[in-house]
């Protein structure tokens, strides 16, 4: 994938490059870690809840983006790596801070491939660890 030009990356998604649309893409792509919406109102203070919602919103209707619940209710968002059409080569576990309440990428530990009964067909995969981080972790013992 490449997020460089995002306008026509947008374009061959077949999505029309809004200036909305781009602002949460690049702060999707420049983020360290994944983002829930309360991180997205925070880093983009010109746009609305609404607005923000409604771009996420069509970016997971064309697979742009994935989401995840992070085990206590609230999605976080990240850019699908996948080329071309989005499949599920870029799954990964992700780990959620429970003193923090932050979530990152665990790309490291690839989820391996599962055999679904035939008939079933799986969209997401979603695989969440809740613990606490080493930051966190070294402010406590301190």
């Amino acid at each position: 994938m490449e997020t460089t030009d995002l306008p026509a990356w947008l374009e061959q998604k077949g999505i029309k490059p809004t200036a909305n649309r781009l602002l949460v893409l690049k702060a999707l792509r420049d983020a360290i870690r994944p983002m829930c919406l309360a991180d997205l109102e925070d880093t983009l203070g010109t746009m609305d809840k609404s607005s923000i919602s409604r771009v996420l919103a069509l970016l997971l209707e064309h697979n742009i983006i994935h989401s995840f619940e992070d085990g206590r209710g609230v999605l976080n968002y990240e850019l699908c790596t996948s080329k071309g059409l989005c499949d599920q080569s870029d799954a990964h576990i992700h780990f959620y801070c429970e003193t923090c309440h932050k979530s990152y990428c665990m790309k490291d530990i690839p989820l391996s491939s599962l055999e679904l009964p035939e008939g079933f067909t799986p969209y997401s995969i979603s695989f969440v660890i809740k613990g606490e981080c080493p930051a966190c972790k070294k402010l406590r013992s301190q």
